[in-house]
């Protein structure tokens, strides 16, 4: 099977799988499952691009193997978050309801069906390197490996001391500032967006490569303009009040840096 019919094969069934994952939200009534469901879903097109690929099997089974370890430990992280509290919706969720009125329901189906798109999309790296019929890795590829392996242990290690942060109850009402928090207001948004940075080095290995570079792009976009930060300091700043404005002038928004060295750079800094 050639890449553009792999492709489109995956745009289909990734259209089919949100059509039943929007079902079951609708009978939950939690559309914040749609974020797990998103995340785990990169596994299962990475290794139909490496089952469909014919490119060099050493390949395909790293990429795919890359790709499906990213995929299930941030899904894994999510299921346990979302599945776990399923009688309350996560905010951002909250807020379209509000925002979209009696649209909701079909605008949410439209949301769902964005993703299913904008997964597939975002796969690209993964898609590419599966028709590289070259054998071996090459030096760009294994210095991807690399990258991807500080991303995932980064937005992992974030996630840990957050969650260790709000299990603590002397911590509500109060801003996790400790470990890779007091570097950056979002660590983990930065070491998802590295991995994506290591997956499209990888690509641009192969023939074709640079179609890859879409998918960080995408990522950083959509992080730091739509549904990442803009979101989640919306809603901080409602929660936190005055604390997590004080946090947001001692920390970088994104890029981890010493806070003494924000702070020097920063001319709002207390």
């Amino acid at each position: 099977m050639n890449a553009v019919t792999a492709f489109l094969l995956a745009l289909a069934i990734a259209c089919l799988a949100f059509s039943l994952v929007y079902l079951l939200a609708r009978r939950l009534n939690n559309y914040g499952i749609v974020d797990v469901a998103w995340s785990l879903g990169f596994a299962p097109v990475a290794m139909h691009y490496g089952f469909l690929g014919d490119g060099s099997l050493e390949r395909r089974i790293f990429i795919a193997a890359i790709a499906t370890i990213w995929s299930l430990r941030l899904g894994g992280y999510l299921a346990v978050r979302v599945l776990g509290k399923l009688n309350v919706e996560d905010a951002r969720y909250r807020q379209l309801r509000e925002d979209w009125g009696p649209a909701f329901g079909l605008k949410m189906f439209g949301f769902f069906h964005l993703q299913a798109l904008l997964l597939v999309t975002l796969s690209l790296p993964f898609l590419i390197p599966a028709y590289n019929p070259e054998p071996g890795l090459r030096t760009l590829e294994i210095a991807a490996g690399g990258l991807w392996f500080i991303a995932v242990v980064g937005e992992a290690l974030a996630d840990l001391q957050l969650a260790a942060f709000k299990r603590d109850p002397g911590n509500r009402g109060r801003v996790c500032a400790r470990g890779l928090w007091s570097w950056s207001r979002h660590p983990n948004y930065f070491f998802e967006w590295l991995a994506w940075v290591a997956f499209s080095l990888f690509a641009l290995a192969s023939p074709g490569g640079c179609a890859g570079l879409l998918s960080p792009a995408l990522m950083l976009f959509f992080l730091l303009k739509v549904t990442g930060i803009k979101y989640t300091e919306a809603q901080l700043l409602r929660s936190k009040g005055e604390a997590y404005a004080r946090y947001q002038q001692q920390t970088s928004p994104f890029v981890p840096l010493p806070p003494g060295v924000f702070r020097q750079t920063n001319p709002y800094a207390p």
